[in-house]
């Protein structure tokens, strides 16, 4: 993890409020929370893979087929299931 001087990037009023609360410590910021748990590049991928297999399946495709075409075990298919239809 690295290490930022609050000085370099926070205004000093908002230094001096932090102060009232703690101060001489290394303070911890996390980030934000990403918006409905989909980032870009290969999550979204998988997402959407995930989606035609579950699509596929509502369709009447069996699993062992599902398996086959995606490269994937059957317990891979039935988890994938499981979280598309929770969602």
């Amino acid at each position: 993890m690295s290490y930022i001087n609050a000085k370099s990037v926070l205004p000093k009023e908002m230094i001096e409020e932090i102060q009232k609360y703690i101060s001489g410590v290394n303070l911890y910021i996390p980030k934000l929370p990403k918006k409905n748990n989909i980032c870009s590049g290969y999550k979204l991928e998988l997402y959407n893979r995930n989606q035609e297999i579950y699509k596929l399946f509502l369709q009447g495709e069996k699993v062992s087929k599902l398996a086959a075409k995606y490269y994937l075990s059957d317990k891979s298919i039935y988890r994938i299931l499981g979280e598309m239809k929770r969602k």
